[in-house]
C-alpha cells in the first residue's frame, strides 16, 4: 500500500472548502489510518462478495435479502429499501428486477399509492436467505471479528458510531 502523505506543494488546484493554504492537511498519522480504513472495507467488500458467488448473490443482493427478512411482512417500499441500502432508486429498481428474475421478490403495490411500490421477498428469498446467512455470517467472524480482541471491538464502536451517525444526518439533508 502506498503510504506517501499529499504534500500541499503537489496540489495544483484548490480544494473544495476552502484555498489551499486553508486545507487541513492529513498528518502522516491521520493519513495512515484513513488509508487502511480504506483498503479493509474494500478487501472486506471483495473477500464477502467471493464467498457469496457459489450461492449465486453479489454483496448487493445479500443486503437486500436481510433488510427484507427483517422487515414487517418481510416487505418494504421501495423507496425505503432504496435509503436502507444506500442505493439510488434507478439502481435499486435494477437491482430488484434482476431479483424478481431470480425468483427471490416481487413487487407489489402499495394500497392506496398508485405509484408506490413494495419489494416483498419471496419463499425462495426467504429459503436463500436462511442457507447463506449462516455461510456469510462466518464469513464475516472470520474475516473482521475474530481479527479483535472483545476491548478492541468495543472502542471500534465506540469510534466509528459518531462517524456513522454524523453521515446519517448529511444523508437526511440531501
Amino acid at each position: 500500500m502506498d503510504t506517501h502523505t499529499i504534500d500541499p506543494a503537489d496540489v495544483s488546484a484548490p480544494q473544495p472548502g476552502g484555498t489551499e493554504e486553508e486545507t487541513p492537511w492529513l498528518t502522516a498519522r491521520e493519513q495512515r489510518l484513513w488509508r487502511a480504513h480504506l483498503e479493509v472495507a474494500k478487501l472486506l467488500e471483495y473477500q464477502l462478495s467471493r464467498e457469496l458467488q457459489p450461492h449465486n448473490l453479489a454483496i448487493n443482493d445479500y443486503e437486500i435479502l436481510v433488510v427484507l427478512s427483517e422487515a414487517p411482512e418481510r416487505r418494504m417500499r421501495m423507496t425505503d429499501l432504496a435509503t436502507a441500502t444506500l442505493q439510488s432508486k434507478s439502481r435499486l429498481s435494477h437491482q430488484i428486477t434482476r431479483m424478481e428474475n431470480a425468483g427471490l421478490v416481487l413487487r407489489q403495490e402499495c394500497p392506496g399509492d398508485r405509484r408506490g411500490l413494495y419489494a416483498h421477498l419471496t419463499e425462495q428469498g426467504w429459503a436463500t436467505m436462511q442457507r447463506v446467512a449462516p455461510c456469510h455470517v462466518r464469513s464475516v467472524r472470520a474475516h473482521f471479528i475474530d481479527r479483535f480482541t472483545p476491548e478492541q471491538l468495543d472502542a471500534m464502536y465506540e469510534a466509528l458510531a459518531p462517524v456513522a451517525e454524523h453521515l446519517r444526518g448529511l444523508r437526511g439533508r440531501g
